[in-house]
């Protein structure tokens, strides 16, 4: 037991009533802290970003491993990026790519049964995941160290070696016919569905959707064949995080990709855009909701060069207009000032492979669509002809330059990012460069850029809803559709979900 001195704890008591007896600016004076918040100073931010090379490693048929050390805890990570996905699908096969991804993971390996991959993962207490998107497929692994060694043999076994067992292949069909067929249900499914298609196109392999037919024609060979071609070592690139020696888990890793054979060297690479122009005014598809969907958008830009400083100032006169959530525009005006939505956001795309897509989506109640819309549309045309304030570039920008260590929150994070660099070949100094390029960014720079790239002669605009509650629009009369997009719309009919194919009016 500790016992106070009776002296020191009436003196102690003393001091604490003087000390609340002080009026708190003075209190705050009298101890050096300022008396309000605003008065607070802080040292200048400091964070350099790490440099990609001290990570990166070349390892024998082309493969690239970046390894980052982690010594913390007793886990490892491992994330395998190829170079594939759906553009390797041919025309009559889409979903095979995605398919293929999946059955890896959950169609067990030459040596194990589905049940036996499952057990074994279950047994290292690791976790093992595949997938596929339109330009890049990746699995991944997250073992404790001790199991490092068998986690790697299983992880490279479904790599390598997939079973693709016929039972569990069919189980994932049938699952896949089932959420197919609820593809309507869903308003937010429907309108990403037929934005996709309007700006990308219908048969481009990053919008096209897998139908009831394309799903049947997926057999175990087709698996298989996908698999030798697209996913071979002269597709990867490696991220290894955690508690690992650097030379020894590139050992470790030269092991497993021995004797592993190249599957198609000559593949095309980078994917090829979808080549289309999308089309502006209004599209509205039927749903029987309270609240209209709302994208409103046009074409965006690619990168041409990471130094160039345009890309920058979009990037900044988007979160602006509607990226930078409570703080942008867009915001403020639609959801603050007129509570007719309770988010609406933006994003300016700036496109790896091909151009991205500038967009703006809230959801509001069918008769305030049109006012929501007006709203946006007036924001659009002040940011490209108004000015921005040194308070919203200074606040934006703070953004960029503050939340930019995220990027290398975790080693884990660190040699992913590297590691994507290597895949869609963008240089390790982009990240180097960031911070100055977004402090170099001026008012006048966002005027010109939002100028240049925003077009509302170029805008599209998709609503799912309800059409007669949508088109009178708000009971006061503030806007109505007949005067947004010259008053004209195209109804597109709803799809049938296992077809695609559009449903008779």
């Amino acid at each position: 037991m500790r016992i106070m001195h009776p002296i020191a704890g009436v003196a102690g008591a003393a001091a604490l009533t003087v000390a609340f007896a002080l009026p708190f600016p003075a209190l705050a004076e009298a101890s050096g802290i300022p008396a309000r918040p605003e008065q607070l100073s802080y040292k200048p931010f400091v964070f350099d970003a790490p440099d990609g090379d001290k990570y990166r490693h070349e390892l024998p048929g082309g493969v690239v491993a970046y390894v980052v050390e982690d010594h913390a805890l007793p886990l490892v990570k491992l994330q395998a990026t190829f170079r594939t996905g759906a553009f390797r699908e041919g025309a009559n096969e889409t979903g095979l790519a995605a398919m293929t991804a999946a059955m890896m993971r959950q169609g067990g390996t030459a040596k194990l049964t589905p049940e036996e991959f499952d057990q074994k993962a279950d047994f290292l207490a690791a976790m093992v995941s595949s997938s596929a998107g339109p330009t890049s497929a990746t699995a991944a692994l997250d073992v404790i160290t001790p199991a490092l060694g068998e986690g790697l043999d299983l992880f490279f076994d479904m790599l390598r070696n997939p079973r693709f067992d016929a039972a569990r292949l069919d189980v994932q069909k049938s699952t896949a016919l089932e959420e197919m067929k609820q593809r309507n249900d869903d308003a937010e499914d429907i309108a990403g569905r037929e934005w996709s298609f309007l700006t990308r196109g219908e048969t481009h392999y990053s919008s096209r959707r897998m139908t009831q037919s394309s799903l049947e024609a997926i057999s175990r060979e087709k698996l298989i064949e996908f698999h030798r071609r697209t996913w071979g070592p002269e597709h990867l690139v490696l991220a290894v995080s955690g508690d690992v020696d650097t030379a020894k888990i590139l050992g470790e890793l030269r092991k497993r990709l021995a004797g592993w054979k190249s599957g198609d060297p000559n593949a095309p690479w980078p994917p090829a855009g979808p080549g289309v122009t999308p089309p502006s005014g209004l599209f509205h598809v039927e749903k029987d909701i309270p609240q209209g969907k709302v994208t409103i958008g046009e074409l965006g830009i690619q990168w041409k060069s990471y130094s160039d400083p345009e890309p920058y100032a979009l990037m900044v006169m988007n979160d602006i207009l509607g990226g930078g959530g409570f703080t942008a525009r867009l915001m403020k005006r639609v959801r603050s000032d007129e509570g007719l939505a309770y988010g609406v956001y933006s994003q300016f795309g700036i496109g790896t492979f091909w151009p991205g897509l500038f967009e703006i989506g809230f959801a509001s109640k069918n008769p305030t669509v049109a006012l929501a819309t007006r709203i946006v549309l007036e924001e659009v045309d002040k940011i490209r002809t108004g000015t921005v304030s040194e308070e919203e570039l200074r606040v934006s920008k703070s953004s960029f330059i503050d939340t930019f260590p995220r990027t290398f929150e975790s080693p884990a994070a660190t040699a992913r990012t590297f590691a994507n660099d290597e895949v869609i070949g963008r240089p390790h100094s982009y990240w180097t460069d960031y911070r100055r390029q977004i402090e170099a960014v001026t008012a006048g720079n966002v005027r010109a850029a939002a100028a240049k790239h925003l077009d509302p002669a170029q805008l599209a605009m998709l609503v799912v809803g309800k059409w007669s509650e949508i088109e009178p629009g708000d009971a006061d009369g503030r806007a109505k559709m007949a005067e947004l997009f010259d008053g004209k719309v195209t109804h597109l009919p709803l799809r049938d979900p296992l077809t695609l194919v559009p449903l008779a009016k």
